[in-house]
């Protein structure tokens, strides 16, 4: 058989060496897939790893947000600029120089001089201007701002510039200015990324920083303010996002203010040494980040693979193999996990262990059916061909006891299979034994079985029987059924004569006791344990066959362990070594505690 490849975009045939080396790589990733699928892909863990991710973004978030380091910075970044413009402002009000090219005269005292008489000048300082001369200052404002990147601006009395320390130059000095480019640039992705967080987490109340029009200074309010005296310090934002803190600072000289400093700090300047912090928080945040993955695939771990395992093993259990599957046991591990697997193992076994007694108790079923059936359709078979009318009546009875025989029969197997739903459905109440023992003795009393005298008494112990001692949780009627099932199971072996029945109450160690003993030949004690079988029956000699199902012990025994409680026999023994008095029936239930 010839295979045909096409010509691939290259011009080359994809022949089966391709095939391979591309079938040698997708190997391993499915290798990879099926070795850590299900823990990396998981439901479970990608909540754990989310859930875990999202807690320490939201808490780098706020440590981002809440931060107080920058407005730490920027208070110490005031302060120092307060600082420096007062040594500055003092330095340049030192280089002041005194304006004496000009008279002062009064007016007044000029209009009151005589023919002859003349004024002098008035020699005080107290009209003295001192103005600053830009020649003389510009020497000591660049000395002090040379060493820092810090903007300096000097404005007169009246907010106008007067030195611009980025304009400061000695002689001989070339200025070299960057040009803005040509045509617009779009800035780049990590310029972006960067005025965004600067704007993200600055405050929104920032006022916006623009240069003066004209060298005018009276648009920063903190120049203004420095005019009348005072000290003003003022933080601002600019276009991309940077902060600029400015401080101004009057020039003084004899309380008169000569001028106004201004101090700035370069775009950028703050923003840099936040950044820096904003950098060490990050490489936290990856190492952190990176840790809370590892530690939470190890949580998944723990918890998405067993209970991984569990799921798939109760698919298994569902599907219905054939063989019986084990639920993983984690039962050494002390939490959820390990009761979980506990609850589902025990779940699993008692739903195999139902499901092997469905099919026991149907095989029992159709085997006892069969019995009656085959009998019926014989002697239905057998009714054309009697030819006298005894034969036919003896056909007749068969036929009418095999019915009563089905009849109960199919009573008994209907309220065996109905009864677990039955008790799990109802809720268990409060049963005084002592009450319902006297109840069902006194019926029983007046019941006769076969034509049997039977003596039955109670014995109640009167040891710690107190007014609560002999009270269960359970269901009433199903208690006295177990009772009644039981006295007259003895009743059918005790003797024509002399026949007696024992039912004895008592308590011991949180358990309240129901023995019931009859004077009858006892149980063999190979069958001792067989009479709780379904459909077992032992019947005493003399009594009819059929009259019994042999579900009246198995059902009685079903009712006490649904109420937590053993139903045993055992035989009585007699003065004689291997001799029976009789046989002895034990109930055991657990005692309601008040």
């Amino acid at each position: 058989m010839a295979i045909e490849t096409e010509d691939n975009a290259d011009g080359k045939d994809t022949g089966p060496s391709d095939i391979r080396t591309l079938t040698s790589w997708a190997h391993p990733l499915k290798l990879l897939r099926r070795l850590f699928g299900h823990l990396i892909f998981s439901s479970l863990t990608r909540r754990i790893l989310f859930l875990n991710l999202a807690a320490l973004i939201v808490l780098v978030s706020g440590i981002l947000y809440l931060n107080q380091f920058r407005e730490g910075l920027i208070d110490a970044r005031v302060e120092s600029l307060l600082t420096q413009g007062e040594i500055i402002a003092g330095a340049v009000a030192a280089s002041a120089s005194v304006d004496t090219n000009s008279i002062t005269i009064d007016p007044e005292k000029l209009l009151e001089l005589q023919a002859g008489q003349s004024i002098s000048p008035t020699n005080s300082n107290e009209n003295l201007d001192f103005p600053i001369n830009p020649e003389r200052v510009a020497p000591v404002l660049r000395r002090l701002i040379s060493p820092t990147r810090t903007r300096a601006r000097i404005y007169d009395d009246d907010a106008s510039l007067i030195l611009d320390s980025r304009y400061l130059y000695s002689s001989g000095q070339v200025l070299r200015y960057d040009l803005p480019p040509a045509e617009a640039v779009s800035p780049g992705w990590t310029e972006m990324v960067t005025t965004w967080f600067n704007r993200f987490f600055q405050r929104r109340d920032l006022p916006f920083y623009r240069e003066p029009p004209g060298a005018d200074g009276s648009i920063y309010p903190e120049v203004m303010n420095a005019l009348t005296g005072g000290r003003g310090a003022v933080v601002r934002v600019t276009d991309k996002g940077e902060l600029i803190v400015s401080v101004a600072v009057p020039v003084q000289r004899f309380r008169a203010v000569l001028g106004v400093l201004l101090l700035s700090t370069q775009a950028g300047d703050i923003d840099k040494i936040v950044h820096a912090e904003r950098m060490a928080i990050f490489r936290v945040f990856g190492v952190a980040a990176m840790v809370n993955i590892v530690l939470s695939l190890l949580l998944a771990s723990t918890i998405a693979t067993p209970l991984r395992r569990l799921s798939a093993a109760a698919v298994r259990v569902r599907r219905g193999a054939r063989v019986r599957e084990e639920i993983p046991d984690f039962s050494e591990r002390q939490d959820e996990i390990g009761n979980l697997s506990v609850a589902l193992r025990g779940m699993t076994n008692a739903l195999y262990d139902r499901i092997a007694a469905i099919e026991s108790f149907a095989a029992d079923v159709s085997h006892e059916l069969k019995n009656p059936l085959t009998s019926l359709r014989s002697a239905v078979e057998t009714l054309p061909l009697a030819r006298n009318e005894q034969s036919r009546k003896r056909l007749m009875d068969v036929i009418q006891h095999d019915v009563r025989r089905m009849d109960r029969l199919i009573s008994d197997i209907s309220d065996a299979s109905r009864l677990d739903a039955e008790l799990a459905r109802q809720d268990g109440v409060a049963v005084d034994m002592r009450q319902l023992l006297t109840d069902l003795v006194d019926i029983a009393r007046q019941t006769r079985s076969g034509g049997k005298e039977v003596a039955i008494e109670l014995k109640i112990d009167k040891r710690n029987a107190g007014k609560s001692a002999f009270t269960v949780l359970g269901h009433d009627l199903r208690l006295g059924q177990v009772v009644t099932n039981l006295i007259e199971n003895a009743r059918s072996f005790v003797p024509e004569t002399g026949g007696r029945i024992t039912i004895r109450l008592r308590r011991r160690r949180g358990t309240v006791q129901v023995l019931i003993e009859d004077n009858g030949p006892g149980i063999r004690a190979e069958v001792i344990e067989r009479v709780f079988e379904r459909f077992y029956t032992d019947r005493p000699d003399g009594e009819d066959f059929g009259q019994n199902s042999g579900l009246g012990l198995s059902i009685s025994r079903q009712i006490i362990e649904a109420h937590n409680g053993s139903l045993t026999a055992e035989n009585i023994p007699g003065d004689e070594a291997g001799t029976w008095q009789g046989a002895r029936f034990i109930i055991e239930l657990p005692a309601e505690t008040q």
